[in-house]
């Protein structure tokens, strides 16, 4: 049986993981566009991951969370996932990141 991989290992690993997964209308990763508020990774290999969504009406409301899980549950040392949606506090572009701006001409 192989070792897992430290904790913050596995948090950068399920932060690339994460930044493979777009938003279907905005063609920014939802790292970039600052939907992940948390990711909590335990010894065990278990992650919480919270997260938001541009709009309570985003029309992947839906199966945004399954692909996020999915997405987690691909990096090595990692169990299982649960992603929780959230809308508090409610997402801004302010949460995006300096490149997603520029990649979508908000600066």
């Amino acid at each position: 049986m192989s070792e897992r991989p430290s904790v913050e290992t596995m948090q950068g690993e399920i932060v690339a993981a994460l930044r493979s997964v777009y938003d279907p209308e905005i063609p920014v990763d939802i790292y970039e566009l600052g939907l992940i508020y948390a990711i909590d990774v335990d010894e065990d290999g278990f992650v919480d991951v919270t997260m938001t969504l541009t709009s309570p009406a985003c029309p992947v409301a839906g199966q945004m969370p399954i692909m996020v899980k999915a997405a987690v549950e691909q990096v090595s040392g990692v169990e299982a996932a649960e992603v929780e949606l959230t809308w508090d506090p409610p997402w801004t572009q302010e949460r995006m990141s300096e490149s997603a701006r520029l990649q979508l001409g908000l600066m």
